[in-house]
């Protein structure tokens, strides 16, 4: 009686014992206010779950009020409003009084259901190491065994020098850049109008800046996340600077300020549909082939294509692009 064997997925095939790449949503949508955040997660159910929520301890609780801010984001992130999940929070910055009261009451309250907590303005490594392991303190003492993932934001000139050991560090998943604060810190020799396109792309100490948290997040197995689109109200620019900053840059996230942005960038940071096909077709043919070397359309591929053929299909799922049913039944159920 022949015998059927179980064919490997891609996973177990091409990954094995390895660290896998953080698979999240290509857009991350910024929301202060109890308002702005509940209106933001009804959107995760209008348009679909293609983007996460950071809810804004920085930029969002009033001088005086932060201890109210931290309780009604837990509040909110326990509630059914939150359904999908995907909601996280960014905490002051580390001179600020209240950085630990954040993560007092949001790992504490929300620790099961927080996505990521993203830390600002670090000025050194020494500073976001003390961050992170008092997340990680304060998530031992409330019995929270997962590891709640980390965002660090490389927005002064000491987190620049310092990004690839930055990088390293435990629990990070992203590494942000903030274009604003950066720009600011430079006293006047970078002008206001580089934080708007083109001058964002092309100003050299930005791109050289952006192609140094793209390198060390990507060195590292940590996402690299694009700072925001000031114009709110032009779908075209946000469209713009997201393909821009995905296709000549290497940031795989970006950031959202306003609700009309987030569709433009989740559209910016999609596979193409044809290399998802091939991809599909290329995979199949190599699960087949039980992972050996083959042809495709003239061309050769093994394992060093099918790694990158995997991650351009994980991300087509994610960002909702079509992906042929063959592909979905081997791969995805």
């Amino acid at each position: 009686m022949a015998v059927t064997l179980q064919k490997k997925h891609p996973n177990e095939a091409l990954f094995g014992g390895e660290k896998p790449f953080p698979l999240i949503p290509a857009c991350e949508h910024f929301a202060g206010s109890e308002k702005l955040i509940l209106k933001a997660l009804s959107l995760q159910d209008s348009i679909g779950a293609v983007f996460d929520i950071t809810c804004d301890c920085e930029d969002g609780a009033a001088a005086g009020q932060e201890r109210e801010h931290a309780e009604m984001i837990v509040r909110v992130l326990n509630s059914e409003a939150n359904k999908h999940k995907m909601a996280g929070a960014r905490i002051h910055d580390y001179t600020h009084p209240a950085w630990k009261l954040d993560i007092d009451i949001l790992v504490a309250g929300a620790g099961k259901v927080l996505t990521y907590i993203t830390i600002p303005k670090c000025t050194s490594i020494d500073q976001a190491r003390e961050m992170i392991e008092y997340v990680q303190a304060v998530a031992k003492e409330n019995h929270i065994n997962r590891v709640i993932p980390i965002h660090i934001l490389i927005e002064t000139h000491g987190a620049l020098k310092q990004v690839h050991e930055i990088a390293a560090l435990p629990w990070l998943q992203v590494l942000d850049f903030g274009l604003m604060d950066f720009v600011s810190a430079h006293h006047g020799a970078i002008p206001a109008s580089a934080m708007r396109s083109p001058g964002q792309f092309e100003h050299r100490l930005l791109a050289r800046a952006k192609s140094e948290v793209v390198a060390a997040a990507l060195a590292n197995g940590v996402v690299p996340a694009h700072n925001v689109t000031l114009d709110l109200k032009n779908v075209e620019t946000t469209l713009s600077d997201a393909s821009h900053a995905r296709n000549e840059f290497g940031f795989m996230r970006m950031w959202s300020i306003y609700p009309t942005q987030i569709q433009a960038i989740v559209d910016a940071m999609k596979p193409n549909f044809d290399e998802v096909i091939d991809a599909a077709n290329i995979l199949l043919a190599a699960q087949q082939a039980e992972w050996g070397p083959i042809q495709y359309a003239g061309e050769l591929h093994d394992r060093a294509t099918y790694r990158y053929f995997w991650e351009v299909l994980q991300k087509a799922r994610l960002t909702k692009v079509e992906i042929p049913t063959a592909a979905v039944e081997a791969f995805f159920k």
